[in-house]
């Protein structure tokens, strides 16, 4: 039998990705890497090397996209972003390899800083956008 309500939810999810601004996708594609990467660290905890695989290349693609999202001409915070973005993508890598879930909770706690500071961006003021990170239609750039 289909549940009538997670068509419901799964329409407003849609809708909330749709209508967003793009700092607030930002913030929205830092959630979802959070979240994946709780998984991918319980995974390794238990054991279960296929579940952390899982949420772990989906952890890695966020990364991507990401990464996609960065302006170069930007300048230097565009490079910065990519640096640690690639910097993640090398320890979750390395901590799937080696099972580590203290690995992908530091990359965690990293990823978490720039999420509260993207998430300062989308809640601030239109008139505070002076000097704050180039946003495009892509997505979010910086």
């Amino acid at each position: 039998m289909t549940n009538p309500y997670r068509s419901a939810s799964q329409a407003y999810a849609q809708d909330s990705v749709l209508t967003a601004a793009p700092e607030k996708l930002v913030v929205m594609l830092y959630d979802g890497l959070a979240r994946f990467l709780a998984r991918g660290a319980a995974a390794i905890r238990a054991e279960d090397i296929a579940a952390a695989g899982k949420a772990l290349n989906r952890a890695g693609a966020i990364l991507d996209e990401l990464l996609a999202t960065l302006d170069p001409t930007a300048g230097e915070i565009a490079e910065r972003l990519a640096e640690i973005y690639l910097f993640c993508k090398r320890e979750l890598l390395a901590a799937q390899l080696k099972r580590d879930p203290a690995r992908i909770e530091r990359v965690a706690k990293l990823l978490a800083e720039l999420r509260e500071s993207w998430a300062a961006i989308a809640e601030a003021p239109p008139e505070a956008a002076m000097g704050r990170p180039t946003l495009g239609a892509a997505g979010a750039q910086a």
